[in-house]
């Protein structure tokens, strides 16, 4: 028993000690890192694989957050989806932008155009619309935002249209297309884009 205050003191200290901008890593000792939202305190955890792969563990993507050169005719503050890169730009000044790797929609539900961000929410509920609960009768019809919520740590609403820039449980789902229109990011990044952006912020997604 002794020999787990050590690991509880250090969970602690790190709790106490992680910003409002920032997530934290927590090790419990068993192998498992743990994301805490700063905003919150609740564990970003992530949900088992269901395709026979390895455990998402840390819940971070293997594509890292970075900055970049970055050309275009968008203002510093713009968010670029590149749906055929599977990367999500927030444009910067001096030409750069800051890089996340991002999921997006699978074949037949991909699509481009202009938006602006209307809302954002922390750990939101999720109801998923009414075409979606014909493909899917399966699904529930309301789940309250937490760990294992589809949605994940945050959203960022689009426009008046039921899409969303999110955050993700499956964190292994990062770089492919396999969503119904929404684009996903690990909870980290998607953490890390919310605390930088405004809604009205511009969002142009390319196909």
């Amino acid at each position: 028993m002794r020999r787990f205050v050590p690991i509880l003191a250090t969970a602690a200290a790190l709790l106490l000690g992680a910003s409002a901008a920032q997530a934290q890593f927590v090790n419990f000792g068993s192998g498992e890192q743990v994301i805490i939202d700063p905003a919150t305190n609740q564990p970003m955890r992530t949900m088992a694989r269901t395709d026979g792969g390895p455990r998402p563990g840390t819940g971070v993507s293997a594509i890292p957050r970075e900055t970049v050169s970055f050309s275009g005719r968008y203002s510093p503050g713009t968010i670029v989806i590149n749906t055929q890169e599977r990367r999500l730009y927030l444009v910067q000044t001096g030409g750069t932008a800051i890089r996340y790797g991002v999921g997006v929609g699978r074949p037949g539900f991909s699509w481009g155009g202009n938006q602006s961000i209307t809302r954002k929410a922390e750990w939101p509920d999720w109801r998923p619309p009414a075409a979606m609960l014909r493909r899917r009768p399966d699904l529930p019809r309301f789940m309250a935002g937490g760990p294992e919520n589809p949605l994940g740590a945050r959203a960022l609403y689009l426009g008046s249209s039921l899409y969303r820039i999110h955050g993700s449980n499956e964190p292994h789902t990062i770089g492919t297309a396999v969503s119904s229109g929404c684009f996903r990011l690990t909870n980290d990044d998607v953490t890390d884009l919310y605390n930088r952006v405004r809604v009205g912020t511009r969002v142009v997604v390319l196909r």
